[in-house]
């Protein structure tokens, strides 16, 4: 009689390698780079919305250059969170979308971004009382 185990997520998960983000030469730190820059997380918000195409993730992700959005897209693909699909057709279609890990991140990106946003008006009361007094006298 054969038994086959059901793989369970929870143990895969912690027999994988774990991160340390504060040891200087751990990868966690390049995937934190990808995932929080200022790129990465509003693409990661844009794509939990479904498939995007290039230009489409342009207009949403409003500011981001052709190289930028190109080379932000090249690294979430790179680390498993993003996949990219050419269409042989032309003009060249390509689409983006989430992929399962791509999906668990921008969950947690995207509650970061929530909580900015809900929160803004608090942050901009704590910038101005900073401001208000002045610079600061002593280097820290």
């Amino acid at each position: 009689m054969v038994t086959t185990a059901r793989k369970n997520p929870l143990s895969a998960r912690r027999l994988a390698p774990k991160g340390d983000l504060n040891a200087p030469a751990c990868p966690s730190r390049g995937v934190l780079e990808h995932v929080t820059s200022r790129w990465g997380v509003l693409i990661l918000v844009a794509l939990t919305e479904g498939t995007h195409r290039f230009s489409q993730l342009r207009r949403t992700v409003g500011g981001v250059s052709e190289k930028m959005l190109s080379q932000t897209l090249q690294h979430l693909e790179a680390d498993g969170f993003v996949t990219r699909t050419v269409h042989p057709v032309i003009p060249p279609h390509v689409d983006y979308a989430l992929t399962p890990l791509g999906e668990e991140v921008a969950l947690r990106v995207g509650d970061l971004a929530g909580w900015i946003e809900d929160n803004l008006g608090r942050v901009m009361v704590a910038r101005e009382k900073v401001a208000a007094r002045g610079p600061r006298r002593t280097p820290h």
